[in-house]
């Protein structure tokens, strides 16, 4: 029987237990995948206590939107997915369905064919994470030369994948860390430039790299603790895309700045760009074509076998020097 890890109710981490099931078969549209790897994400950590953008329906649930595996069986209507080739999840809320689990039944439309040449952890390590940085930096913003992006908790996987997809596309790209020894692996992933949180006037800091232009656009999932640091210093018509809240607090949006600069508030989540069949494959397409020329990289921190999930999250929320996907390794 396949094993899954569990949640009965948002009680954090602690609560999750490693369970046995049933098989499941798909139904029309539908894939099974064996699972052979999945990604940790803070989204996860924050829906587990109920803080997240989307809720659970029931329970008990399982974890994770991202996995690896080999699809070993296929419902009904399904066309085009090979049985016994690896694919992967793309980034979408599967409600109490997630991917840690060693056998999962998704949607036929949230699966995509697994680069070739990367292992089963790698591939698991990729489209939460570039997805949710290419769509407000490529497909909105149009990142180009001449064009500067503020990227805020800049070692998070999705912040570290703004950086790269904004150097491959030419863009001027700006980093922030709590800590100054994450500044070789950020400039090594993109940044142009590094500003350290609690060095000073961060609105100063950004006006004086960008010549009194301001930042083009804004890559936050901090909330509170952030937004008003550099708000001062947003560029007329900017974009302030906000995903995330490390800091547990919504933001009051600092509205005269906003006046002034003509600027857009965006509460952003890469689920709606995933839901747009148009809009996924245009990410998906650069996604494979950066990965087949070397422009973008998966980083991969630390893996944890399967019976090392709650080791994982421990790890996961602690400060680290190394930085990347953390993953869980089925052994399947």
């Amino acid at each position: 029987m396949p094993r899954a890890w569990v949640i009965h109710h948002y009680s954090g981490y602690q609560g999750l237990t490693l369970e046995n099931f049933d098989a499941q078969e798909p139904g029309p549209g539908e894939i099974r995948l064996k699972v052979e790897a999945f990604a940790l994400n803070w989204g996860d950590m924050d829906l587990m206590c109920d803080r997240y953008s989307f809720s659970f329906r029931e329970f008990p649930a399982r974890i994770g939107i991202e996995a690896a595996g080999i699809v070993d069986a296929v419902g009904a209507d399904v066309t085009g997915i090979e049985i016994g080739e690896r694919y992967c999840t793309l980034p979408y809320f599967y409600y109490e369905r997630g991917a840690s689990t060693e056998s999962m039944v998704v949607d036929a439309r949230y699966l995509t064919k697994a680069p070739p040449g990367l292992s089963a952890v790698e591939a698991t390590s990729i489209w939460m994470q570039y997805l949710t940085a290419y769509f407000p930096i490529v497909e909105i913003s149009k990142a180009a030369p001449g064009k500067t992006f503020l990227i805020t908790a800049a070692t998070g996987t999705a912040g570290t994948a703004a950086l790269e997809i904004g150097r491959h596309c030419g863009a001027t790209m700006i980093a922030t860390s709590r800590f100054d020894y994450n500044r070789p692996y950020l400039e090594a992933a993109g940044a142009d430039h590094v500003i350290i949180s609690g060095s000073g006037d961060i609105a100063g800091q950004l006006r004086e790299l960008t010549d009194g232009k301001g930042i083009d656009a804004a890559f936050d999932p901090i909330g509170a603790g952030m937004i008003g640091q550099y708000a001062p210093a947003l560029a007329r018509n900017a974009r302030i895309y906000f995903y995330g809240t490390l800091d547990e607090t919504m933001p009051t949006l600092p509205i005269v700045d906003m006046f002034q600069a003509n600027a857009v508030f965006h509460p952003y989540s890469v689920f709606n760009y995933v839901e747009d069949e148009a809009m996924c494959s245009k990410g998906k397409a650069f996604i494979y074509d950066a990965i087949a020329s070397g422009s973008i990289t998966p980083r991969i921190d630390r893996t944890f076998p399967m019976e090392g999930y709650r080791d994982a999250w421990d790890y996961l929320k602690e400060p680290r020097k190394t930085h990347g996907k953390v993953v869980i390794e089925t052994g399947l």
